[in-house]
């Protein structure tokens, strides 16, 4: 009777564990087919607009459609409309890990001083034609952007392992480099020309207009290549979810694990905010989001992740747009906009509960 009942158990259990993964991959779908919506949305609107089935036809049948309209789509705002997705994943793959590594809600890219670090890198180009390797003249502006993003990486991966410091600290020290970023940021511009001051203030607010087909070549490889290394360590990231000893009580080797998945963040978080400047909120929201939706799950929770990043980004190039007609916002401000109530209830929500 007893192993009656047990095998019950186990049939109800994977039945109950079937029935979560359908709910799960269902789920991701949904995230995917807004995704495609808000694309297709973004190709459509602009300037002069054009309809869905329009943007498909020069899309699918570039030669057969209207001149006009394939090169308005493919020349100008594809790139534009690809780069919102990629960067929106990029960033938001990185905040879940963060998030996952240091044990912290309120950890991104943003609020961590990568992005602060990134831009003080790109005003250092801007203002003064400072560049901090000697190659890559054509990318001085995003190369300079990367190294002082991937140096914060580092900065905060280093302070993350000092004896005493908790997670809540990290948090802590992470916004003392966005203030210290932004003052340093501030030095520059009061010493700036008025044309370098336009560019460094124009960058900090976040633009996708500048997108071209080698930035987007190079953000695409960026992800194609740090996506599977941080996927194949699915079940590790999850562990580490239930806390550093118990992880390391399932054979994962934490520190290893947190280094390398830092310097996987940094590239992930570095290369879009080099290539379109400041984006901020896309890593903090769109893991949580995921969160809600799908749960702790790597195996999933990574790919919703980058799948509401990348919906949310895309969402704010298609509002940027249908603010003012003929007018496309800075894309940091409508993020900024989106990101700074959820962020406040964040804050008010870790006071009233552990996480």
């Amino acid at each position: 009777m007893a192993t009656v009942t047990t095998a019950g158990a186990r049939r109800a259990g994977r039945d109950d564990y079937r029935a979560l993964v359908r709910r799960r991959r269902v789920l991701i779908g949904l995230l995917a087919a807004g995704l495609v919506a808000t694309f297709l949305a973004d190709l459509a609107l602009g300037p002069a607009r054009y309809t869905v089935g329009e943007v498909v036809d020069a899309l699918v049948r570039p030669a057969a459609a209207d001149l006009q309209t394939a090169v308005v789509v493919w020349d100008i705002r594809l790139p534009v409309a690809l780069m919102a997705v990629l960067v929106g994943c990029a960033l938001s793959a990185a905040g879940a890990q963060m998030q996952t590594i240091l044990n912290n809600p309120l950890a991104s890219p943003f609020t961590l001083g990568i992005s602060a670090a990134a831009s003080f890198g790109a005003a250092l180009a801007l203002v003064f034609g400072v560049k901090l390797l000697p190659f890559g003249l054509d990318y001085v502006v995003p190369l300079n952007a990367f190294i002082m993003a991937a140096a914060a990486a580092m900065m905060i991966h280093l302070l993350s392992r000092a004896r005493g410091v908790t997670v809540e600290t990290v948090v802590l020290l992470g916004i003392a480099l966005v203030f210290t970023f932004n003052a340093l940021l501030a030095l520059l511009q009061y010493f700036a020309s008025e044309q370098a001051l336009a560019a460094v203030v124009f960058w900090t607010m976040g633009s996708l207009t500048k997108a071209t087909w080698p930035k987007l070549a190079i953000t695409a490889a960026v992800v194609v290549a740090t996506v599977p290394l941080l996927a194949r360590r699915a079940w590790a990231l999850t562990a580490m979810r239930l806390g550093d000893d118990k992880a390391a009580s399932f054979g994962v080797n934490v520190g290893r694990l947190r280094l390398e998945t830092m310097m996987l963040v940094s590239l992930l978080a570095a290369v879009p905010v080099a290539f379109v400047g400041t984006i901020g909120f896309i890593g903090l929201v769109g893991p949580h989001i995921a969160r809600m939706l799908i749960g702790e799950d790597q195996r999933f929770f990574l790919p919703a992740s980058m799948l509401a990043g990348a919906l949310l980004l895309s969402a704010s190039s298609v509002v940027s747009k249908m603010l003012v007609p003929g007018t496309i916002f800075p894309i940091g401000i409508i993020t900024a906009l989106i990101g700074v109530p959820f962020f406040i209830s964040l804050v008010l929500s870790s006071r009233r509960r552990s996480w």
